[in-house]
């Protein structure tokens, strides 16, 4: 267990650290409440296929550009307020997309939907890099893979069963709830945890300077753009298997939901186990072998498209792609994060601007076929992850490795022991 300071208050050492992995929620659950519905929402809209998909992609892209805009303000100004502002953002744009009367003001407010949503995000990183040090470090990480796991476990399966007796737009009222939840949670617990003394200065030309940094290091640039092509294969599986599986499978609402859960469920489960292998055995190692994974989900999904093949294939391919991802996800934050405690926000901004950006760039690209082929997710998914495995080795494999305390350069309110 970690070993808390005594200068931090009794709500904040108890409750902080789970709140952080609350505030990760927001992107799962924008995104997979509503996919058991995304047929019948392009029905009731009259869209077709790939445009009701950008609901999916305008989302992404609100996630990716809203952390990359809160990480730099929160390292100048602090974490508290700008995530407060994010979750108020959040509440009152969810309420704005249930009552939208047509598509294309539906993709709007799912844009500005992820610019809220993507605060808590990169708060929740970035916070945690503040707190944790060492090992700890590591398994924060893991944790925040396997809540978001857990939220995608429970959107889909809480979307499935609020579709059976509300609408598509009863799903973003319900998203609205969510966030005014948090929002009373944060109030509660939530206090800064980047001292005045330690935050940026300059403005943007702070900030730019902090990019090119940031940029210019060759283990962060390689295990940002891995992160952002597995993520594009993730996103292009969130967007693209409601279709797959509703449509030329045929399963319920209900029944994909089932089969989504299973999927994250493998997802949480990996992903807490690559924390601790990263800690105990090798970040590059466990790393790689998510990359392996994904790479054996991603071939299945491809040799489904090309040869027809029973359902359970599919599913299966499904559940590597996406504990794959999970691997992969705690070793690489690590590896991005660890250099660079006094500019955490900015760092997780990129990380978190790229996932979700590159993700916003592959759901698309699913719907080409419309709702009657798997092969465009087969070869979406098998790129993304073949590039992802060129960035690794070309990159991002490092001696570096995550110091422990007493090697951390400031202050902070958890410690790591072992």
């Amino acid at each position: 267990m970690p070993e808390q300071s005594l200068t931090a208050p009794p709500a904040v050492r108890r409750a902080l650290p789970t709140l952080l992995l609350l505030l990760t929620v927001f992107g799962p659950i924008s995104m997979d409440l509503y996919l058991p519905a995304l047929p019948a929402l392009t029905a009731a809209l009259g869209a077709v296929t790939s445009v009701a998909q950008l609901t999916v992609t305008a989302c992404l892209i609100g996630l990716a550009a809203g952390q990359l805009i809160a990480g730099p303000l929160s390292d100048r100004f602090g974490r508290r307020g700008i995530l407060l502002i994010g979750i108020v953002a959040y509440i009152v744009t969810s309420a704005l997309c249930a009552i939208s009367p047509t598509v294309e003001l539906l993709i709007a407010a799912r844009f500005v939907q992820g610019l809220a949503g993507g605060v808590g995000i990169v708060i929740a990183q970035a916070a945690g890099r503040d707190i944790y040090t060492g090992g700890a470090l590591i398994r924060f990480y893991g944790r925040l893979t396997v809540v978001g796991g857990f939220a995608a476990i429970i959107g889909p399966l809480l979307g499935g069963m609020l579709n059976s007796f509300t609408d598509w737009r009863g799903l973003f009222v319900f998203l609205s709830l969510i966030g005014a939840g948090i929002l009373v949670v944060t109030l509660l617990v939530f206090r800064e945890t980047l001292p005045a003394a330690d935050r940026t200065r300059g403005g943007f030309g702070q900030t730019i300077r902090d990019y090119r940094t940031l940029l210019s290091d060759r283990v962060f640039l390689g295990a940002v753009l891995n992160q952002g092509f597995l993520y594009a294969a993730l996103f292009a599986y969130l967007a693209g298997s409601t279709f797959v599986l509703q449509d030329i499978y045929g399963l319920s609402p209900l029944g994909y939901a089932l089969a989504f859960g299973l999927n994250s469920a493998g997802f949480m489960t990996f992903g807490y186990l690559a924390g601790r292998a990263a800690e105990r055995w090798s970040v590059p190692g466990t790393l790689a072998t998510g990359i392996l994974v994904a790479g054996f989900g991603a071939l299945g999904l491809l040799a489904a498209g090309i040869i027809a093949m029973p359902l359970w294939v599919v599913i299966v391919s499904l559940f590597l792609l996406a504990a794959g991802v999970a691997i992969s996800s705690p070793p690489a934050t690590a590896l991005a994060l660890v250099e660079y405690p006094h500019m955490a926000g900015t760092a997780s901004s990129l990380l978190g601007m790229v996932r979700f950006g590159f993700g916003g760039v592959a759901a698309p690209l699913v719907g080409v076929a419309g709702a009657l082929s798997i092969l465009p997710l087969g070869l979406v998914t098998t790129v993304s992850v073949l590039l992802a495995g060129v960035a690794f080795f070309l990159l991002a494999r490092s001696k570096r490795t995550v110091p422990d305390a007493a090697a951390s350069s400031r202050p902070t309110l958890i410690s790591s022991t072992n």
